[in-house]
C-alpha cells in the first residue's frame, strides 16, 4: 500500500537573527530575560509608536541567503500580516510577502539531489504564551514580540524524512557558520513548519496538503513527517479526502492534532506597511556581505582533508558544529598535530560534552588546556592513563592544566640521582628479568618502565627512564 505512494513536502524554517536588537526598535534581542522586561511602546503595538528598521538585520538575512547561492533583491518591502492572536501585540506581523530580500538558491543533499528555495524574507517575531495551568491560566511574555526572524521557504522537493531532517541540518549549520543565527532549538531560535502532500506515483498533480507548525526539533521533524505521510496514505485508501489543514504535532503521544482549516495568503489580506519605506540594497552592500561571510561548513571540511590530512570521516565529526571546529583549529595551530588533536576531541571531548546538555565543547576545556595534554602526551610529559586524569579534573572548570599536573604529582620531582636509584633497586631486585635481556630486549625493557612508574607512582620521567634502563641493561646483553 504504502510503496503506491509518494509524499511531497515543503519546508518553512523561521530562524531568530543574531542581532543586538529587535528589528523595528532599540529593545534588546536577548533570550533569557525577565519577562516582559525587554519591550518598548513599539514592539508592544502602542498607539502612535513608529517601527524603524534595524540595518544589522537586513545585513544578516542578506548574509543569508548568500549561504544557500540566492539573489539579493535591489528593492525590498515590508508589508503587513494581519492576523488576531493574543501574543501578536498589534493584531498584525510586520513580514514580507511580494519582495522579499532573498530569492532563489539552493542545498545540495549528499544524493545529489538539489533541494531548491523559494526565498528568504525578513519578519518580526511574535511574543509567547506561557501555559501555566486551567486554573491559574496563560501568561503573555513579550520579550521576543519584534526579535528579527527570517523565515525560509523550500519548493516542494523533498521526497522523505530523512531527506528533510539532512536538509535542515545543512541550512542550520551555514546560519551558525556564517554567525547569522544561533540557531538553538531548544531556546526557540529555529523552528520549522512542515508543508506534506501525498500523491500515487506517477501523478502530476499534487495532492492536498497539511501543514504542522513550529516543530522544534530534527527528532520530531522526522517523526511528524513519518506520521502524516502514514495518517494520510490510509485516509486515502479508505476513500477519505485530505482536508487543508494546520495541524499541531505532540511529540509525547507521537501524533498530530487538528488545529485550524489552512489560511492562504488571501486570508491576512497582505498591505505594504505605511510605516516604512522600500529598501534599497545597493551592489556595494552585497559585495560588503560576501567578503565578510566566513568559510562554511562544508569548506572547512574540505580544507581539513586538503590542509590537514585528515580522514573524511574526521573532518565531518569536526565540522558539524562551529564551536568544535573553532577548538579543532586553536589547538592544532598551537600544537602542530591536527590528528591528534582530531583524535582526542572525537575519543574523549565530544563524549564530555554529551554529559551536560546545551554546553559549548569550550565549556568543557580551553584550547589551551586541550593543547598542553596532548603535547605532554607525545613527549611523554605525561603518561597517557595520567593525561586522561588530569583531562577529567580540568574538564567544565577554568583550571590551569600544567599547573593541576604539577599539583597532582603527574609531572615528574624526581631528580636524575633519586631516578637512578630507583632504576638500580628494581635490577637489584629482577634478576630473572635481567638475564631475559638478551633473549627479548624489548619485552624487558617494558617491563622494568612498568615497574619503574609503579615504584615511582608515575612520577618518573618516561624518557629519561626508558634512557636510564636501556643503559644499565646493556652490560647485560652478551
Amino acid at each position: 500500500m504504502f510503496s503506491d505512494y509518494e509524499v511531497v513536502i515543503g519546508l518553512e524554517v523561521h530562524a531568530e537573527l543574531k542581532t543586538k536588537t529587535k528589528v523595528f526598535c532599540s529593545c534588546k534581542n536577548e533570550f533569557g530575560s525577565e519577562p516582559n522586561s525587554n519591550c518598548c511602546p513599539v514592539c508592544v503595538g502602542m498607539p502612535g509608536a513608529l517601527p524603524v528598521l534595524s540595518k544589522e538585520a537586513v545585513f544578516l538575512t542578506i548574509k543569508a541567503g548568500l549561504t544557500i547561492g540566492s539573489q539579493i533583491s535591489p528593492l525590498a518591502v515590508f508589508e503587513r500580516k494581519n492576523y488576531f492572536y493574543p501574543d501578536l501585540a498589534k493584531a498584525y506581523q510586520i513580514s514580507q510577502l511580494e519582495k522579499p530580500i532573498c530569492v532563489g538558491g539552493g542545498i545540495k543533499l549528499k544524493s545529489g539531489k538539489n533541494i531548491r528555495i523559494n526565498r528568504i524574507h525578513l519578519e518580526e517575531d511574535a511574543g509567547k504564551l506561557i501555559h501555566k495551568s486551567e486554573v491559574i491560566g496563560t501568561f503573555i511574555d513579550y520579550n521576543r514580540g519584534g526579535v528579527p526572524l527570517i523565515e525560509m521557504v523550500t519548493e516542494p522537493d523533498i521526497s522523505s524524512a530523512e531527506e528533510a531532517v539532512e536538509f535542515l541540518t545543512k541550512y542550520r549549520r551555514n546560519l551558525i557558520f556564517a554567525s547569522v543565527a544561533d540557531c538553538k532549538m531548544q531556546e526557540g531560535g529555529m523552528r520549522c513548519d512542515v508543508n506534506l502532500s501525498v500523491r500515487k506515483k506517477g501523478d502530476k498533480k499534487l495532492g492536498t496538503r497539511t501543514e504542522m507548525k513550529n516543530l522544534n526539533s530534527f527528532k520530531s521533524v522526522q517523526r511528524a513527517i513519518t506520521y502524516e505521510a502514514k495518517r494520510q496514505i490510509e485516509e486515502l485508501e479508505k476513500g477519505n479526502a485530505i482536508r487543508q489543514e494546520t495541524r499541531k504535532w505532540d511529540d509525547n503521544k507521537n501524533r498530530s492534532f487538528t488545529m485550524r482549516s489552512k489560511e492562504e495568503a488571501e486570508d491576512y489580506r497582505y498591505f505594504p506597511d505605511p510605516d516604512l519605506l522600500p529598501v534599497r540594497i545597493s551592489e556595494k552592500t552585497i559585495t560588503k556581505a560576501k567578503a565578510e561571510l566566513p568559510e562554511l561548513s562544508e569548506q572547512k571540511r574540505e580544507r581539513y582533508v586538503r590542509e590537514f590530512s585528515l580522514p573524511k570521516y574526521d573532518a565531518e565529526i569536526l565540522t558539524n558544529e562551529l564551536d568544535t571546529a573553532l577548538l579543532f583549529e586553536e589547538a592544532s595551530r598551537l600544537t602542530n598535530m591536527p590528528k591528534q588533536v582530531s583524535n582526542f576531541i572525537m575519543t574523549y571531548v565530544l563524549a564530555k560534552k554529551k554529559e551536560r546538555d546545551n554546553l559549548s565543547v569550550f565549556d568543557v576545556i580551553s584550547a589551551d588546556n586541550l593543547a598542553y595534554i596532548i603535547k605532554a602526551i607525545s613527549t611523554n610529559e605525561l603518561t597517557r592513563p595520567n593525561a586522561l586524569m588530569l583531562f577529567d579534573m580540568v574538564c567544565f572548570t577554568d583550571k590551569d592544566a600544567k599547573s593541576e599536573a604539577v599539583k597532582s604529582g603527574f609531572i615528574s620531582k624526581l631528580s636524575e640521582a633519586e631516578l637512578e636509584s630507583v632504576v638500580d633497586f628494581l635490577i637489584e631486585q629482577n634478576a630473572q628479568a635481567v638475564k631475559d635481556y638478551k633473549l627479548n630486549q624489548v619485552k624487558v625493557e617494558n617491563f622494568f618502565m612498568g615497574q619503574l612508574m609503579k615504584q615511582t607512582k608515575g612520577k618518573a620521567d618516561v624518557n629519561k627512564g626508558r634512557t636510564l634502563i636501556n643503559e644499565k641493561l646493556q652490560k647485560y646483553k652478551n
